[in-house]
């Protein structure tokens, strides 16, 4: 059986992690979550391999999802990358800006952002086979 894809979710939202934590364990992922981008990057630099994917709020305290996004595109660029916001454009289009890989706007469908996980580490295991 394949290792179970793991997920590193920062939103500076308590319930909305706790919300993101137990619908992604429930679907079989190994889940780790940050309160913010400062702790996020902490946890990455500890176990850098440990991640498939990053799930990251945009508008958050201490590093905003937008800086983490840039730092982690430079340091773990293989990491796939969704953002997400509940406000409007203009930190989607930075997001997009700081190359994430999707940018989904809150309220967000759990099915679709897993939908989205899915198919991002799916390039990534059609790429290895190549």
């Amino acid at each position: 059986m394949a290792d179970p894809k793991r997920l590193l979710i920062v939103d500076d939202n308590e319930d909305i992690l706790s919300t993101f934590y137990e619908f992604f364990n429930s679907m079989g992922y190994e889940v780790k979550t940050a309160v913010d981008g400062f702790v996020a990057l902490k946890l990455l630099r500890d176990e850098a391999l440990f991640f498939d994917c990053l799930i990251t709020d945009l508008v958050m305290p201490n590093i905003s999802g937008v800086g983490l996004i840039s730092i982690v595109k430079k340091e773990f660029s293989h990491l796939k990358i969704i953002a997400i916001t509940g406000f409007g454009d203009q930190p989607g289009a930075l997001a997009s800006e700081a190359q994430a890989d999707v940018v989904l706007f809150k309220p967000i469908d759990l099915f679709k952002i897993e939908d989205k996980v899915a198919t991002l580490l799916s390039d990534i295991n059609d790429n290895k086979k190549e």
